[in-house]
C-alpha cells in the first residue's frame, strides 16, 4: 500500500519520491505566484502584463520536456 501511494508515480514519471516532491513543489509555487500575478494584472491592467502567460508557457516546457526525458529512457534501443 505504502508503495502505490507513494512510489508509484513518481517512478512512472522517472522520479524518485524525493525528487517528485521537490519537482511538484515547485510547479505548485509557481503556479500559485504566476496565478496571483494574474489575478493583481485583472484588478490593475498596467502590472503583470505577460507574467500569467509566460507562467504557462515556462510549465509547459518543463512538463513536455520532464516527459520526453522519461520517454527516451523507457525507449528500447535495438543493435543489430
Amino acid at each position: 500500500m505504502f508503495r502505490k501511494l507513494f512510489l508509484d508515480h513518481p517512478a512512472e514519471v522517472g522520479e524518485t519520491y524525493p525528487e517528485h516532491f521537490a519537482v511538484a513543489t515547485s510547479f505548485g509555487i509557481t503556479m500559485i505566484l504566476g496565478g496571483v500575478a494574474a489575478t493583481l494584472h485583472g484588478f490593475f491592467p498596467f502590472l503583470f502584463k505577460t507574467k500569467g502567460s509566460e507562467t504557462v508557457m515556462k510549465l509547459h516546457k518543463r512538463l513536455v520536456a520532464n516527459r520526453i526525458a522519461v520517454r527516451d529512457q523507457k525507449s528500447i534501443e535495438w543493435n543489430i
